[in-house]
């Protein structure tokens, strides 16, 4: 007998990921984070000679905008557990945005650096919300592959800004501030169309911390803040402060041919974040993870094998795509061990061991440096990523995807 069961019509089909409003104002935060440093950095130089600074003294722009997240993070991501994810956010775009262009009238350098500080304030808790509230509106294969997308567009704007901020130097040291303007409107944009999942954050608040320890402190989640730690110590200590020297002192290069050089790894590391969620599908999470830290190893141990300065582009790709596998696949799987109502508290405690990281890398390298030279560095970085690999396989089991 034939089934006459009436069926209900089709709904419409889900739209594809890119094309998802949330995911677009999300990539817009992100950009909004990397411009934080990248964007000024250009100007150092201008600054410098206008204000009669040392190199010592610039570099306080970085550290008084870098230092409220490592005590803020935490705090930040409990309140938006707590209350809600845009209760945290929206001012804190604000902040970003006043606060960091107020620093094109800034008319000496303590304003400067107070006006940073404040600015620091707002860019505290962004990264780590952003991640978090991809994590609330995505889940298994979509959130791997949403972390990988935005990782490609924070590698992008590492690439972006620095052009940008150069190029707006040109006009006078004043104009790379501005961009933090760009901020204002997107914290209406959140506030009016961001989608934003509500955790249930009314228990009881002693509960809420008791489980949120609990969770930080699982073996697993310990391994994946350990390995986020050591992932900026590669990057901040080998990437950023001793592969220029390396390259000035070896091959004579340039500062334009060094930062050319060091931004083609944003090429592979959106490659590979691009395709991570088809990666993920076939390979688990733990040994794409795995495998990046062998690919940093790589790039450490063939950087002083190069024979020539654009050799080292070769290593440099290498070290990009460890960017691209390694970044977005760690917090895709702290995300998986953290339900939305602790979601932000343990997401902004990852963001605070970065920042520990990016503190701890230039030291521990300078140390290597002191004691056996650049090869000491090469190899201090290689053993460091091979003990973050070897700590992965061992302990790190389940999480997103395949993981």
């Amino acid at each position: 007998m034939p089934d006459t069961t009436p069926r209900a019509a089709p709904g419409p089909a889900p739209r594809p990921l890119l094309r998802q409003r949330n995911l677009h104002i999300l990539f817009c935060v992100t950009l909004t984070v990397v411009m934080g440093v990248s964007s000024i950095a250009p100007a150092f130089p201008d600054i410098m000679d206008a204000l009669g600074l040392s190199a010592t003294q610039v570099a306080w722009l970085v550290t008084a905008f870098t230092l409220p997240g490592v005590f803020l993070a935490p705090v930040l991501g409990i309140l938006a557990d707590r209350y809600g994810r845009k209760t945290v956010l929206v001012p804190s775009l604000l902040a970003f945005g006043v606060f960091g262009s107020l620093c094109a009238l800034a008319d000496s350098f303590a304003v400067l650096v107070g006006l940073r500080f404040l600015q620091g304030v707002g860019a505290a808790a962004l990264g780590a919300l952003n991640v978090t509230i991809l994590s609330d509106l995505y889940s298994g294969p979509e959130r791997i592959t949403a972390m990988g997308y935005n990782a490609g567009v924070l590698s992008f704007g590492t690439t972006l800004f620095p052009l940008l901020g150069g190029a707006l130097a040109t006009l006078g040291w004043h104009w790379p501030f501005v961009l933090p303007v760009t901020a204002l409107p997107l914290a209406l944009v959140v506030l009016l169309l961001l989608d934003t999942p509500r955790p249930e954050g009314g228990g009881e608040f002693m509960e809420y911390m008791r489980q949120a320890v609990r969770r930080a402190v699982e073996p697993r989640a310990l391994v994946l803040f350990a390995t986020t730690c050591m992932t900026f110590m590669i990057l901040y200590g080998l990437l950023v402060s001793f592969l220029p020297v390396y390259l000035a002192r070896r091959f004579g290069a340039e500062a334009w041919a060094i930062g050319a050089i060091i931004a083609s790894a944003s090429l592979t590391t959106a490659l590979l974040a691009a395709r991570l969620g088809a990666l993920a599908r076939v390979v688990p999470l733990r040994v794409l993870l795995a495998v990046a830290f062998g690919l940093y190893a790589t790039s450490a141990l063939l950087t002083p094998l190069m024979p020539g300065l654009w050799w080292v582009l070769l290593p440099v790709l290498v070290f990009g795509a460890a960017q691209g596998l390694n970044i977005p696949t760690v917090q895709a799987m702290l995300a998986d061990l953290a339900p939305m109502e602790q979601r932000g508290a343990f997401m902004a405690l990852n963001g605070t061991v970065l920042r520990l990281g990016q503190t701890l890398g230039p030291v521990v390298m300078g140390g290597a440096f002191l004691v056996w030279g650049m090869d000491g560095v090469f190899a201090a970085t290689a053993a460091l990523a091979l003990l973050a690999g070897a700590l992965v396989l061992a302990v790190v089991r389940g999480g997103a995807g395949h993981g």
